[in-house]
């Protein structure tokens, strides 16, 4: 819950940010000189992109929060069984070893989202973000082509 309290608050920043940028761009667009209007247009830019930017990542988000809910109703999320160090730290061997029971059962299942949710937390947890992201993409796409 905290997560998506930081998030919502991040967002709604995020929001305010780009109306600000927005509204100093159509200032520079109202000037009218060539200059102000390429700037300005340069400017409302940014926050297009990154209105789209947040908009992607929330409905990835919406998708691998909906994803977990499917998987925890069947019973099928991923237990935590990572040994941590005193400091509170993920082991690394245990993170290997989790990951390569995962790898497998990817492997024999490819096209199984479930498997593909499973890994991508595995990556997570081995504080591989970018191949976590890309394991629960792909969960998600076999997951909308199943149903």
């Amino acid at each position: 819950m905290r997560a998506k309290i930081s998030y919502a608050i991040t967002a709604a920043v995020l929001v305010v940010y780009f109306v600000l940028v927005g509204s100093r761009g159509v200032l520079l667009i109202k000037a009218g000189t060539p200059l102000t209007v390429t700037f300005g247009v340069a400017v409302l830019i940014l926050p297009v992109i990154g209105v789209w930017f947040l908009w992607k990542n929330t409905e990835f988000v919406r998708d691998a929060n909906r994803l977990a809910a499917l998987l925890d109703a069947e019973g099928g999320l991923p237990v935590d069984e990572l040994k941590r160090l005193p400091s509170g730290r993920v082991d690394r061997d245990s993170a290997d070893e989790v990951f390569a029971r995962r790898k497998a059962e990817t492997e024999d299942a490819p096209d199984d989202w479930r498997s593909w949710f499973r890994l991508a937390v595995a990556y997570h947890d081995a504080r591989d973000t970018p191949r976590a992201r890309k394991a629960m993409q792909r969960a998600i796409a076999l997951h909308k082509t199943s149903h």
